[in-house]
């Protein structure tokens, strides 16, 4: 099976990527118990940062960036994670999510996660990662993940490890359950545009 980790964080290290790296780490344990091995690409964004921003105005996907997209696209499951600046998701976060064509993500298992400074920006996952998300089809996963600077020590670190395996499991269970791996159809395959309806009504006409 193949999961894409998708980590928006802009320095190395990160505690963006440190979170999706142990939300994969889970995820591979949990399927491996259920005798599936994972094979794992992750897109790092801060890479192809100057790649999204030249296809944002031209149109056009350099090499790297499409690998990258693909890599997303074609996945059997993604771990999307971005730093939250000003209580929303990271411009470059966003900006990555805008060249992907709407409705290429249909029916993928995702799980999301953020990163902040504060608890205070936890809502940021539902107020903005979901509703990005879900806008592009995707399976969302019901939990989503968020660590806050405390999150890493103490009491708090325990309380995060549980959410952590709980969202890696919810999205396993999606990976391997058959009607989520199954792509949804787009409702709008078999539109037809209205000049070509009226085109068709004078051909029967004549």
């Amino acid at each position: 099976m193949k999961l894409t980790v998708v980590s928006a964080g802009t320095t190395s290290p990160s505690s963006t990527r440190l979170l999706a790296d142990r939300l994969t780490e889970s995820l591979t344990k949990q399927l491996g118990a259920a005798g599936e091995t994972l094979e794992v690409h992750v897109v790092e964004l801060r890479d192809v940062a100057v790649d999204i921003a030249k296809n944002m105005v031209t149109g056009f996907a350099s090499p790297a960036l499409q690998a990258e997209i693909d890599a997303v696209t074609g996945a059997d499951g993604v771990i999307a994670v971005t730093p939250i600046y000003s209580a929303s998701y990271s411009g470059l976060f966003k900006s990555f999510f805008d060249v992907i064509d709407n409705g290429a993500l249909s029916g993928v298992p995702v799980l999301m996660g953020a990163t902040g400074g504060t608890p205070r920006h936890s809502l940021a996952l539902e107020h903005a990662l979901r509703p990005l998300l879900s806008y592009l089809r995707a399976a969302v996963v019901p939990t989503g993940v968020y660590a806050a600077s405390q999150d890493w020590g103490g009491q708090d670190a325990a309380e995060l490890h549980d959410r952590i395996d709980r969202a890696a499991g919810e999205l396993a269970a999606l990976m391997t359950g058959a009607p989520s791996r199954r792509r949804a159809a787009d409702p709008f395959a078999a539109f037809v545009p209205f000049d070509q309806q009226l085109a068709d009504l004078g051909h029967l006409d004549t």
